[in-house]
């Protein structure tokens, strides 16, 4: 599933290429795509006609401001799943049978969200309702990883007395926004922590250096475009560069890149974790 690194990547694209896009035609190719409203066709007609402004991010969703006659005409939601993936095409080609949305500019400019596993879903929130109020993940997520709320004050805060492992404890969106597999485990390397260790067993001052790490892997990743170990691509259909230089993700029996000891793999929550047992402790 794309994380926060994939999903900043393909809002920098959203921006890039569809700032002021005025939407002309919506065509929903596979209607469970739509997770609101309950008819497709009236997310189509919410969209047409209108202007995208601007996209932010939210964890791992993405919020278009819509605008229409310089009047708000709600917001665009958008969340990728596992495998769904936006396309910018300026030359019109055949969609393939994986296509669910396709939206047209009014210079016949098209977006193309594709989706293989049939997971992605999109929502249009009307005009001076809450975004939480229709895409109703968002009202479980915890604070951005950049932002002033998340401290290793705030996760020793949550974390007191927990005896969850602290890998699973990075997993819970509630606790922060954003975070999956791929860069759990590389944050829990780059700190030193094994994945099994529990959550309220640490240190402040071990969750400082956890902190620092998170914020540091995923700086370097938003930089290399996100990571492509399966499905994911920007706007353009290009690789996200981070996966080469991955420290242990996916490097289950590969010498450690820093002290030469295999990497290992074990699951972990029913996830597969993967850490260096002479370098995390």
């Amino acid at each position: 599933m794309p994380e926060l690194p994939e999903v900043e990547t393909v809002r920098r694209g959203l921006e890039q290429h569809t700032h002021g896009f005025q939407v002309a035609r919506v065509e929903v190719l596979r209607e469970r795509a739509i997770a609101s409203p309950s008819e497709p066709g009236a997310f189509a007609a919410a969209l047409q006609g209108s202007c995208v402004t601007g996209w932010q991010r939210r964890g791992k969703y993405l919020l278009g401001d819509l605008q229409q006659d310089g009047d708000t005409a709600g917001i665009w939601g958008v969340h990728l799943r596992m495998t769904g993936q936006f396309l910018w095409l300026r030359e019109q080609r055949p969609p393939c049978g994986h296509t669910r949305v396709r939206i047209w500019s009014q210079r016949d400019e098209e977006l193309r969200f594709v989706d293989t596993r049939s997971f992605g879903q999109m929502w249009w929130v009307p005009p001076q309702i809450p975004a939480e109020a229709v895409i109703t993940g968002l009202q479980r997520l915890g604070p951005e990883p950049f932002g002033a709320a998340f401290t290793a004050g705030y996760l020793q805060q949550r974390l007191s007395g927990s005896r969850r492992p602290i890998k699973a404890a990075l997993l819970d969106q509630s606790l922060v926004a954003g975070v999956g597999n791929i860069y759990a485990d590389e944050a829990l390397f780059s700190a030193g922590i094994r994945p099994h260790t529990p959550s309220g067993r640490l240190s402040l001052a071990r969750l400082e250096t956890l902190h620092e790490a998170l914020v540091r892997v995923l700086e370097i990743s938003i930089g290399a475009g996100g990571t492509t170990f399966s499905d994911f691509r920007d706007l353009t259909g290009t690789n996200g560069n981070y996966g080469g230089v991955a420290l242990v993700y996916r490097r289950g029996g590969q010498p450690c890149r820093t002290c030469g000891t295999a990497i290992r793999r074990e699951k972990l929550g029913g996830r597969s974790s993967h850490w260096c047992p002479r370098c995390q402790h």
